[in-house]
């Protein structure tokens, strides 16, 4: 595990890459095999490969949306992971399957939840 400096983070893909990927990763792999695999694989390739994840602290992470009122995840994270602007453009018809929304929100939230792992913060779960 990473000691974690929020100053660090605006440069994370200098500084914290591996850890980033990590979470990704473990993430994906918690859902793989209990959902749609051609859901998970889009969501993975074609929205979080375009996904930029922040720092935001203990008390902005309280926010269940951000200011676009886009999913962001874990409403008791220190992180919050942003989605780009266009999720149903990127996947096309995979959007309208009936398990992506939740797909997408349990795999953000489960980045959220890696990332406190990742750098060793306390959680009360």
């Amino acid at each position: 595990m990473t000691e974690f400096d929020s100053e660090k983070f605006d440069q994370k893909y200098v500084h914290y890459f591996d850890e980033l990927q990590a979470a990704y990763s473990n993430a994906y792999q918690q859902l793989h095999g209990q959902c749609d695999s051609t859901v998970l694989k889009a969501i993975d390739r074609k929205v979080l490969a375009e996904s930029e994840p922040f720092y935001v602290g203990a008390t902005e992470g309280e926010l269940a949306n951000d200011s676009s009122g886009q999913y962001a995840g874990a409403t008791d994270s220190p992180f919050r992971v942003e989605l780009p602007d266009d999720v149903p453009d990127r996947v096309g018809r995979v959007a309208d399957h009936d398990q992506f929304d939740v797909v997408l929100a349990e795999l953000v939230e489960r980045i959220e939840r890696e990332l406190e792992r990742q750098f060793e913060f306390e959680s009360d779960d």
